[in-house]
């Protein structure tokens, strides 16, 4: 009899240990934090699929869709560092609803583009590049919040939480995106986006003021930036590592084909449909799976390695996905490749 309960009792923690830690939601400021980011990582990937969607319809190119790649990452590059430097010298709730109520802005602006079919492409580029500063300059700012909202101790849980949140919204969005499109058509997937922004905003403004910490400088300028890069340097491992995934994920990543390869290869209508949505959630949940198993790459020694390895596999896998002849067996190819990129990150 004391054998069983032991046993069930080592089934029951367990599953405590596999199933995610939920304390810091019992958190009001949390909760309202967490909710916030919902709305934002799951309207944001409709956007992240209706950019080039729309694009490659204007222009029938996939080279167009690669330039409107790069004006989405370049914002995110610059302001990104430019980001974490004003999340530690101002108000994070300001920062937080400034950017917020940006995205949403350029969103609305999207949708009344597309609404009203202008077709032009240096507009939808141009609004792009500005969502994405906004985009570079929440994020970072949204990671800092956490500490400043849930006890110390919960604050790893708490991130955790977060993080995957953040992951849900980049598979489960681009599936949403896939299913709406041939229903509600392009255009609103930019009106649900910018509705869900504005629901975030107001959650973002029930936080408390998180002034910025007595030892912060109050200055959020190049000298911060620079010594978050210096301290990079400083760590070779930690910068050969960084270099190697952007060089890999910008020079190999296949998303500017999505939209074409989903129409001419899948099979999807000329509007869009299922077929793009599985694409672009294929990577994403490639890496939500292979996070699973965090902890067994993190423990495996000669780290150097298993970057390479995995740099190496996620190249392998993406010629695999532009040889793939069916959906689903491209969307394997691309899963593998995001756990690739896990293990490389």
């Amino acid at each position: 009899m004391a054998t069983g309960t032991r046993r069930v009792s080592r089934v029951r923690s367990a599953l405590a240990r596999a199933v995610i830690d939920t304390r810091p939601l019992r958190v009001p400021q949390f909760r309202w934090l967490w909710f916030s980011t919902v709305a934002t990582a799951v309207g944001s990937q409709l956007t992240a699929v209706a950019v080039p969607k729309q694009i490659y319809d204007i222009t029938q190119s996939s080279g167009w869709v690669g330039v409107a790649g790069g004006v989405g990452l370049v914002p995110l590059l610059v302001f990104g560092l430019w980001g974490g430097a004003i999340a530690d010298a101002v108000d994070r709730r300001t920062v937080m609803l400034v950017s917020n109520l940006g995205i949403a802005v350029t969103s609305a602006l999207l949708w009344a583009q597309a609404a009203w079919r202008l077709d032009s492409v240096a507009v939808v580029l141009v609004l792009l590049g500005l969502q994405q500063s906004f985009v570079a300059v929440n994020m970072p700012t949204r990671s800092a919040a956490i500490a400043r909202l849930v006890p110390i101790e919960l604050v790893p849980t708490a991130n955790a939480l977060n993080f995957t949140t953040s992951t849900f919204g980049m598979v489960f969005g681009p599936l949403l995106a896939g299913a709406l499109i041939p229903v509600l058509g392009l255009p609103t997937l930019y009106l649900i986006d910018t509705i869900a922004l504005a629901i975030a905003a107001v959650m973002v403004w029930q936080l408390p003021r998180m002034p910025r910490a007595a030892e912060a400088t109050g200055r959020a300028g190049l000298r911060d930036i620079a010594d978050g890069l210096r301290y990079l340097a400083a760590r070779k491992l930690l910068l050969v590592s960084f270099l190697v995934d952007i060089v890999a994920m910008v020079a190999g990543m296949p998303r500017a084909l999505f939209p074409e390869m989903a129409e001419r290869t899948f099979g999807d209508p000329p509007g869009g449909g299922a077929a793009l949505g599985w694409l672009f959630a294929a990577i994403p949940l490639g890496s939500v799976v292979f996070g699973l198993f965090s902890g067994w790459f993190s423990r495996m020694a000669r780290a150097g390695a298993v970057i390479t390895v995995a740099v190496v596999a996620w190249g392998l896998m993406m010629v695999g996905f532009g040889l793939a002849p069916t959906l689903w067996l491209a969307v394997v190819f691309l899963a593998l490749g995001g756990g690739a990129d896990l293990v490389s990150a």
